[in-house]
């Protein structure tokens, strides 16, 4: 494995930055009227520069160094200090600025567990990096390696949730009351966009494991329903109290969930106990989309954003209905456990149910309650805001697969070499070439119109050859 080595006194002078900047403490919140969260003042250049400064970070760069840390490409080491670099500055920033001033809030606290984390990761990489084979060290190294993978792959969820509280924060939102509502939107629509991710994931990279696991796809979907409908069905409604609002209809559907993901769990096995496809997670994600396209709402723009929120989510059970049904025709994988060219056999449509889930959770957690309130008075129309939202999806939607393409781009530079496949005939001999790409895979197109081309000039011995040699006519 390659490696990469510091300047000296680089490393020791991040950490010392590192705990600085967690020893450092918030100031002024001397002009936050009593009773608020948020002071009535805007936010300042200083903290939109916080806010660029630690999205860059921990939104782009960590999540890519995260990638070539999977890979152990040279380059995870520079790029993971290069956030940290900015991620330092950009924590100092946070209590530097003018302007809007906040009170005490989970954003702030969490913001100190997560500089933490980076400083454990930190001294874990640079513990890594000096290859110490003997005493302590070199015991507990394995110990160690496993640590740092799976705190480096947590890093981009606790980040992502970091972000949203900061959002949360800027704004003085879920507060009192509000809190449930919010808890349930962003939860739900981080939700659904890490359901779209992990089947993007699926679709271009776990094909070969999910041959390898002998259970279909479904089985997994119907599991996770299972037990998230289990946990909506009791958090919903406080039980022993009145039932109010819109109780009933979220703790029905937590109860369809779980019951419609047991019958999935159940039918993703035949008789045989071989794995099978089945349409139970699709029709679970259309009803939901179903439920929550009539969810009676106070305002009329909110009204209208969770019906595209329903409806976006209708259409992304009915696409993944029809990818089982007619696009796959129940296949349970595009390639077997020994892997091969996905690419090849990808259908441009399986593309849109996992960005439909994409589009569905960010339209989820932009339809709170005080966010529906807040662009009401702005006279901001449901049109613009649901196309704000649906921009936000699609550059989340690139990035994963720019992500997905770097981590294949190391693991699988090539997916399958050239053959050559000979036909003898008497004194005639023909030599048939599955045609490479640039990038060394197979072109199908050009191997069928040549097959189209020679179809006539080949006897039918022949034919009967090429079958037996390469299992098709």
């Amino acid at each position: 494995m390659a490696t990469f080595r510091t300047r000296p006194g680089m490393a020791p002078l991040l950490l010392t930055l590192l705990f600085a900047a967690l020893s450092y403490a918030h100031e002024g919140h001397e002009n936050v009227p009593e009773g608020a969260t948020i002071s009535p003042d805007p936010l300042g250049t200083i903290m939109w520069l916080h806010i660029l400064l630690q999205s860059t970070a921990f939104g782009l760069v960590f999540p890519t160094g995260m990638v070539l840390g999977l890979v152990r490409s040279r380059w995870h080491v520079p790029v993971q200090i290069l956030g940290a670099a900015i991620a330092i500055p950009g924590y100092f920033l946070g209590h530097l600025h003018k302007g809007r001033q906040f009170t005490a809030n989970v954003h702030a606290h969490f913001a100190n567990w997560l500089m933490f984390l980076l400083a454990g990761q930190a001294i874990l990489g640079m513990l890594l990096k000096l290859h110490i084979e003997r005493g302590f060290l070199g015991k507990v190294r394995k110990v160690m390696v496993k640590i740092h993978g799976v705190v480096g792959v947590l890093f981009p969820i606790v980040s992502w949730v970091q972000m949203l509280f900061g959002g949360i924060a800027s704004q003085g939102f879920c507060q009192g009351d509000h809190l449930g509502q919010c808890l349930a939107h962003f939860i739900m629509g981080s939700a659904f966009i890490a359901y779209g991710i992990v089947l993007t994931i699926l679709l271009l990279n776990g094909q070969a494991w999910l041959a390898r696991t002998g259970k279909s796809q479904e089985f997994w979907d119907s599991l996770i329903i299972s037990i998230w409908g289990c946990i909506n069905t009791f958090t919903e409604h406080r039980w022993g109290g009145p039932w109010v609002k819109n109780d009933i209809q979220h703790t029905s559907m937590g109860v369809i969930w779980w019951a419609a993901g047991l019958v999935g769990i159940w039918l993703a096995r035949d008789r045989s106990g071989r794995p099978r496809r089945n349409l139970i997670p699709a029709i679970v994600i259309f009803l939901t989309g179903w439920g929550m396209s009539g969810h009676a709402q106070d305002l009329e723009l909110s009204t209208h954003v969770h019906a595209v929120f329903g409806y976006t989510l209708m259409l992304a059970g009915l696409t993944r209905i029809i990818e089982i049904s007619f696009v796959l025709k129940d296949k349970q994988t595009l390639v077997g456990p020994e892997g091969g060219d996905v690419d090849a056999e990808i259908s441009s449509f399986q593309y849109l149910p996992p960005f439909l889930l994409y589009a569905s959770g960010f339209i989820f957690m932009g339809a709170t309650e005080e966010q529906m309130r807040m662009l009401s008075d702005a006279h901001v129309t449901h049109v613009s805001y649901i196309l704000i939202l649906y921009s936000l999806a699609f550059l989340m939607f690139l990035f994963v697969l720019m992500l997905i393409h770097l981590y294949s781009a190391h693991v699988e530079p090539n997916h399958a070499p050239t053959t050559g496949k000979k036909v003898e005939n008497g004194s005639r001999n023909r030599i048939y070439r599955d045609v490479p790409h640039a990038n060394g895979t197979l072109d199908r197109t050009a191997r069928d119109a040549q097959e189209f081309e020679l179809d006539g000039l080949i006897s039918d011995d022949e034919e009967m050859l090429a079958g037996k040699t390469n299992g098709r006519v």
